[in-house]
């Protein structure tokens, strides 16, 4: 990429778009003057031009910082200028907001680990002082070897790729590489880990991009997982107090179950108001329009939920509560059979149950947000609950269930939510509880209810795809395809890389029943 030629280039299209004499405080004039197709190509145009002035920023950021190191004292750059840090001096050169600023300084200094010559298993930002630390070669890349673990990511960055914060949330999210005996193999791990993430960043939402890159990072470091829960446990906490003004105020630190099970007991709620999915179920219909019709504020409801849920406690009749649907935190037990895994730490004051579940797992996730929990923990709540067990390949695919009714069963719907990790739609992050199945061959004209041919749609998106002219399509057991109203290119609709990661290695039974001939 020529940086300044590109830039040219766009500059010149913006041009042809809005006039090469236009004026600052005639763009919003100007724009009312666009049809929807340029404005869309104006929007384009100057992302394009963003990232790329974003990348030399970004990089010149990364300078500061390592001018400005804590080896250098009050003799550092940004210290000389007046800054107790190189980001309080960004943030004062470009108006951003501290976090940003923080956020830019972490990418600046990964992007010149690789120019500086440092051996690529660390975290990005160990800078040191200096006033020349790309050296002489700055201008060459350093042999794959020994590139860091963070080095594709880089090079999106520099490309126009992802932006500055795509980039932060995938490396901050997965962490420096573990340290081993072997080193190699652990950078290796990471630096596939990035490329995938790298490729998923159009696709998904930053929110969610963090959330794989940290699930990604608790499936390749299973210990590191094990120990950051009984560290988040550890910190779980509930304060209570009475403000000046007589108000009683509470402050909780939710552990994963405990954060997990409140965000159910919220959706579970409140999902009408939140865009969830459609009912059919009359009861359920006339219970959604009360709540979409009731003048209290969501956080007013949420706190007379919590108030009716305490009250009602261990013995609440869960259909008064939350209707139909009763709230609850699934857990997705990816068990390797024939292959028991090495016990795991309990965290203090907490039972671990007998033997059962957690013996042969490989992976355990929170369906719902993805993190990763220990496996005792899937064991001891299924001595509660029971669990119900699917049977996939290693792309995700339930095995065939057959054309039985037209609705998804409650059973095929936990397999679609454990493959497609949430709404498929491109960009969207809306967790499974928020989906509907949709049938991608119409049952009308004899399409069958299986969980190959089904796929989990939020319902702005369910609803878009009918009355859109949109359509989705599959062949086998490929990616589903998104067809877009009117013709065009299909839209692939893979699935979630953390998903991917999960059901590696994973061989589905041979079927023990096939149709007679």
């Amino acid at each position: 990429m020529a940086i300044f030629s590109d830039l040219e280039l766009g500059s010149s299209r913006l041009s042809a778009l809005i006039g090469a004499d236009a004026e600052a405080s005639a763009v919003p004039r100007l724009m009312l003057s666009l049809g929807a197709d340029a404005v869309v190509d104006v929007i384009a145009q100057t992302t394009a031009m963003i990232r790329m002035l974003e990348s030399l920023r970004t990089a010149a950021t990364g300078m500061i910082a390592t001018l400005s190191a804590p080896a250098l004292g009050h003799s550092g750059f940004a210290q000389t200028h007046g800054h107790r840090t190189p980001a309080a001096l960004v943030q004062e050169l470009t108006g951003a907001t501290r976090s940003d600023a923080i956020k830019a300084v972490r990418v600046g200094e990964s992007l010149l680990a690789e120019a500086r010559g440092g051996d690529g298993g660390g975290a990005a930002g160990d800078v040191s002082g200096g006033s020349d630390p790309a050296g002489d070669d700055a201008d060459e890349r350093m042999p794959v070897a020994q590139r860091p673990w963070h080095a594709l990511a880089d090079d999106a960055v520099l490309d126009g790729r992802i932006t500055t914060t795509q980039h932060d949330a995938i490396i901050r999210g997965l962490g420096a590489p573990v340290a081993t005996d072997d080193e190699a193999p652990a950078i290796e791990a990471w630096s596939r880990a990035v490329d995938r993430l790298v490729d998923e960043a159009s696709l998904r939402t930053v929110e969610e991009l963090r959330r794989s890159a940290r699930m990604i990072r608790d499936l390749l470091d299973a210990e590191g997982a094990a120990r950051r829960f009984d560290e988040r446990f550890t910190r779980r906490s509930f304060r209570f107090w009475t403000d000046e003004d007589g108000i009683r105020r509470a402050s909780i630190s939710f552990d994963d179950e405990g954060g997990a099970w409140v965000q159910a007991i919220s959706d579970a709620a409140l999902r009408p108001r939140r865009g969830g999915p459609r009912f059919v179920d009359h009861a359920e219909q006339k219970r959604a329009e009360e709540l979409i019709a009731d003048p209290r504020t969501n956080d007013q409801l949420m706190y007379d939920l919590m108030m009716d849920t305490l009250r009602a406690g261990a013995l609440a009749d869960h259909e008064q509560v939350f209707g139909v649907r009763q709230a609850g935190v699934r857990f997705v037990v990816v068990a390797a059979p024939n292959s028991p895994t090495e016990g795991e730490g309990v965290p203090d004051g907490t039972a671990r149950p007998e033997g059962g579940l957690e013996d042969r797992v490989a992976v355990t996730y929170i369906e719902e947000t993805g993190g990763a929990v220990p496996a005792w923990l899937a064991g001891q709540r299924a001595c509660d609950t029971g669990t119900s067990e699917c049977s996939i390949d290693s792309a995700g695919n339930p095995l065939y269930l057959g054309r039985e009714s037209r609705l998804f069963s409650a059973k095929q719907k936990i397999a679609l939510a454990i493959r497609d990790g949430g709404c498929r739609w491109r960009g969207c992050d809306r967790p499974p509880s928020y989906c509907e199945a949709h049938h991608i061959d119409p049952y009308v004209e004899g399409g069958c209810t299986d969980i190959d041919r089904g796929i989990l749609l939020c319902r702005f998106h369910h609803m878009q795809l009918h009355h859109g002219g949109w359509r989705i399509t599959r062949v086998g057991h490929h990616d589903f395809l998104l067809h877009p109203p009117g013709g065009g290119d299909a839209i692939p609709l893979p699935p979630r890389v953390p998903l991917v990661y999960a059901w590696a290695g994973i061989d589905p039974p041979p079927r023990r029943f096939r149709p007679a001939a």
